[in-house]
């Protein structure tokens, strides 16, 4: 009997002990009442919080771009839901992020289970007439869209917001400033969340002005050789079966190995371009070309099969430039990207250029991936070069620009990145690295 009470006596536990115990208890339901009273009321636009990443392995600081009730597209009354959306509970509605320090194609809609609410930092209310101000440059803009489609309805009009392939922000001009502003506006959340092309189902990028009633769609169904897009996908089928297109239209300029290249006039084939310029801008954030097609002449890169030739990327160009560009947009789509189709469409337009015998460059701004892409073809068309030049012969800026149609900023800049530009005798001089050269030759 005495064995068994003593097998049932507590140990003897310090007061100090318990008092840290007890303290921690209380500072843990401290902590998740704070918690708890963070999410009485709903995430506010501009608050900032820290987000479970898609695959829930890594948290990124985000913050809170817009707002809409959850399962959003299946409720009725839609505009008149997403007005009500603050007499909603926190976990009713859907938010919309940026994740900062990264591009805005990562974007996305998230439940409130996806934020570490303990991080969360909430946002100073904005004085009314800055909210006025937003919702004002919101409105115009997409009324200026809207009406530059209505009016295109296939008959293109000149604009002076959409003269060129890329936004040209930075310019200093007030007029620009606020076309910028309005720019960021309106596209700051992406409209439509998949396409669904050629077989492929793919998820979208950026904005990209659709009229409204086709960017209220999930998804949008695209065909891959007339770019007619629909909002359901028994007309897409149904279109599939009766188009009797099966390769864009203008000539073809190219044909190896599958590949081939048509050109098509933007103002003889407005209504195709008009198409591609909206499907393209589904994956370029900068890109400003929409309807006034008629200035430009438009290259798509396809693989050629029995059933076809099937879209994988294009670029545009100026038909007359001042600034000498021979690019003015260039996308290869997603479910294409890493085979290498993007350098040969930028040296595609080199050789155009090369047989114009003139020299080219990109038009700038270059999106972050253009630039990589375009690093990556000046660096190899460089060093091939250099790989065979006699070194015991002097070569100058002007004669690799001459020989490659590369303008020679450009050339520079890759000499410059790769380290391959010296100060000797008061003078900047081209170091060619032997060294460098022999070990990229032995990569490829």
């Amino acid at each position: 009997m005495t064995t068994i009470l003593k097998a049932l006596q507590v140990p003897r536990v310090s007061e100090d002990f318990i008092i840290v115990v007890l303290g921690s208890l209380a500072m843990t339901n401290s902590e998740t009442s704070a918690t708890q009273s963070l999410v009485t009321e709903p995430l506010n636009v501009d608050d900032k919080c820290d987000v479970r990443w898609r695959d829930g392995d890594q948290s990124l600081r985000a913050k809170v771009i817009e707002r809409r009730p959850l399962n959003y597209r299946k409720r009725k009354g839609k505009r008149k839901a997403s007005k009500a959306v603050d007499n909603l509970k926190p976990d009713e509605i859907e938010y919309y992020i940026h994740y900062e320090n990264h591009d805005r194609r990562l974007d996305e809609w998230v439940t409130l289970d996806k934020f570490l609410l303990e991080t969360l930092e909430r946002a100073q209310p904005e004085p009314e007439e800055s909210l006025d101000d937003s919702r004002r440059l919101r409105r115009r803009s997409a009324a200026q869209m809207s009406t530059q489609h209505n009016s295109s309805n296939g008959e293109s009009e000149a604009s002076a917001m959409l003269s060129g392939g890329n936004w040209r922000g930075g310019s200093g001009d007030p007029t620009f400033a606020e076309l910028e502003r309005e720019h960021e506006e309106t596209t700051k959340v992406k409209n439509i969340e998949k396409i669904f092309m050629g077989g492929w189902e793919v998820e979208c990028w950026y904005f990209s002005p659709y009229p409204d009633e086709y960017s209220e769609a999930e998804t949008l169904y695209v065909c891959e050789f007339c770019l007619k897009y629909m909002r359901k996908k028994k007309t897409y089928l149904k279109h599939r079966a009766e188009c009797p297109e099966r390769h864009p239209p203008g000539r073809e300029i190219y044909r190896e190995l599958g590949l081939s290249v048509f050109e098509v006039d933007g103002k003889e084939n407005r209504v195709y371009c008009q198409n591609l310029c909206l499907l393209a801008k589904l994956f370029l954030d900068h890109k400003t070309l929409y309807y006034d097609v008629d200035p430009f002449y438009f290259y798509i890169i396809c693989q050629v099969d029995d059933s076809g030739a099937h879209i994988v990327g294009y670029f545009s160009k100026e038909k007359v430039s001042a600034e000498e560009y021979n690019l003015a947009c260039i996308l290869t789509f997603p479910q294409y990207q890493k085979h290498g189709y993007g350098k040969f469409i930028i040296s595609l337009s080199y050789e155009l250029s090369k047989r114009e015998e003139k020299t080219g460059s990109p038009e700038k701004p270059l999106s972050d991936l253009g630039k990589i892409s375009y690093r990556s073809y000046w660096t190899h068309v460089l060093l091939n070069l250099l790989s065979r030049h006699d070194p015991r012969k002097d070569i100058t800026i002007k004669d690799i620009s001459m020989q490659t149609g590369i303008k020679a900023e450009d050339i520079i800049s890759t000499l410059q990145y790769l380290d391959m530009i010296k100060c000797w005798k008061g003078q900047h001089v081209v170091f060619v690295n032997q060294e460098l050269i022999d070990d990229y030759m032995k990569q490829k």
